[in-house]
């Protein structure tokens, strides 16, 4: 009798089993948005690149905002140059861009900042509904009473009084808990650099690199700018970046070189 309630049991469970759907992986998307307008080519030898690799090259740097769709949710990479920034204002807001695809400012979910520099985070004021996801060290640092020169706190101000929600990371964060959008801890720009990990279906893993490196010859060669906070973690970061997109066989994304913005569709077209 105990031997057939026995298979009884294992009957039932494994047609329960059966009769529960499997839960599709959300959808994720992700599209790159101009945040800042790019000034003439500039020289890179030396000040971007400590090793005199480059000569008299000239570089044309641009200013990227990155937006990612998970299912119904929304994260911003970067809030790029404020609307007032002289000369490099971008042309069009954030908030305006959103628009165009019918999102408003209260449905970004998560807005995250690679670091406290003025092009990343000039128009993060805009988004004070979104919890702010920011290297332990840069929250550290802006939220300081004497924050440290360049650190762009002003827009934080929502945050920095507590009237907004703050995450800071210490180390890596899985966004979304399903492993599909990952913040990488990538020190040495500044103390608490990011970079982010997206992994498309379609399109696959997308590494964008904040300021990790600055254009390729430096992502290729480990060129320091001579104004980064630690050379020897900006190197071992770019070097963990290098082998992540070894090993996943990733799309490397350098958010500042013009030549990399083609790797994603005009906006508001989206990468899967």
């Amino acid at each position: 009798m105990n031997r057939m309630l026995i298979k009884l049991a294992v009957s039932t469970t494994l047609l329960s089993g059966i009769a529960v759907p499997v839960q599709a992986a959300p959808e994720l998307s992700l599209a790159r948005i101009d945040c800042g307008t790019p000034q003439a080519p500039t020289a890179v030898n030396e000040r971007f690149a400590d090793i005199y690799a480059h000569g008299d090259l000239k570089l044309q740097f641009v200013y990227s905002c990155y937006l990612i769709k998970h299912g119904d949710d929304y994260m911003l990479w970067d809030t790029g140059h404020a609307m007032t920034a002289p000369n490099v204002a971008p042309k069009v807001s954030l908030v305006d861009n959103l628009a165009k695809i019918d999102v408003k400012p209260d449905q970004i979910k998560y807005v995250g900042i690679s670091h406290y520099h003025a092009d990343h985070t000039g128009q993060i004021a805009s988004f004070p509904k979104a919890t702010l996801l920011i290297g332990a060290r840069e929250w550290d640092a802006i939220s300081s009473p004497k924050p440290p020169e360049g650190a762009n706190f002003k827009p934080f101000e929502s945050w920095i009084k507590g009237e907004s929600k703050v995450e800071p990371q210490a180390i890596d964060k899985d966004v979304f808990g399903d492993g599909t959008v990952i913040m990488l801890r990538t020190p040495g720009h500044t103390a608490g650099h990011s970079s982010l990990l997206v992994k498309l279906s379609q399109m696959g893993p997308v590494i964008i690199t904040g300021d990790a490196a600055h254009f390729r010859e430096n992502f290729e060669s480990d060129g320091v700018p001579s104004f980064n906070y630690d050379r020897a973690q900006t190197v071992a970061s770019i070097e963990r970046l290098k082998k992540i997109a070894t090993n996943l066989k990733a799309t490397v994304i350098i958010q500042h070189d013009a030549r990399d913005v083609e790797k994603l569709p005009v906006f508001p077209a989206f990468a899967k």
